[in-house]
């Protein structure tokens, strides 16, 4: 069984700023004309005793299990509505191995309740690059979505 430990060693992950959990970048793609790259893939590594932050993106970011125990996404849509997928093994139980978040979408996530970690990653076309990344506000976010104060606090870092 792989550990949390190896892991870290094997991919030399660190912290991800801001949003949380350890990450490594993997691949980026040529370089366009605007200096973005065509496209962007991480690994990243959660803990019961960490979160990815709501954070939203410009682009679709497509979200893949690999490892671990399932992951509790908190996903805002910018039409007001709400869901609360999990990746993780398991698509008979409901759970995705792979799943797209549309641009413009606030996202959240921590391993699911009873879980130790969980090992993910994300891709972009185009790929990231940090000025995409907005961070989200608690205060702004549960005023847009009251229905998910509890959930939309436990995700926020100021």
């Amino acid at each position: 069984m792989t550990t949390p430990d190896e892991l870290i060693t094997h991919y030399g992950l660190e912290p991800l700023p801001r949003e949380g959990g350890l990450f490594r970048r993997t691949w980026a793609g040529p370089e366009r004309p605007d200096g973005r790259p065509e496209g962007s893939a991480i690994v990243v590594l959660l803990t019961a005793d960490d979160f990815s932050a709501l954070h939203r993106l410009p682009f679709d970011e497509i979200w893949h299990f690999y490892l671990g125990d399932p992951l509790q996404l908190l996903l805002l849509a910018p039409d007001g509505t709400a869901t609360t997928p999990v990746l993780g093994p398991g698509p008979r139980s409901g759970r995705h191995v792979q799943l797209t978040v549309p641009a413009g979408t606030w996202m959240g996530a921590r391993v699911a309740a009873g879980g130790a970690w969980s090992f993910f990653g994300c891709t972009m076309a185009p790929g990231f690059t940090y000025p995409d990344y907005e961070h989200g506000d608690a205060a702004d976010l549960t005023a847009r979505y009251p229905a998910q104060v509890a959930l939309i606090t436990g995700l926020c870092r100021p």
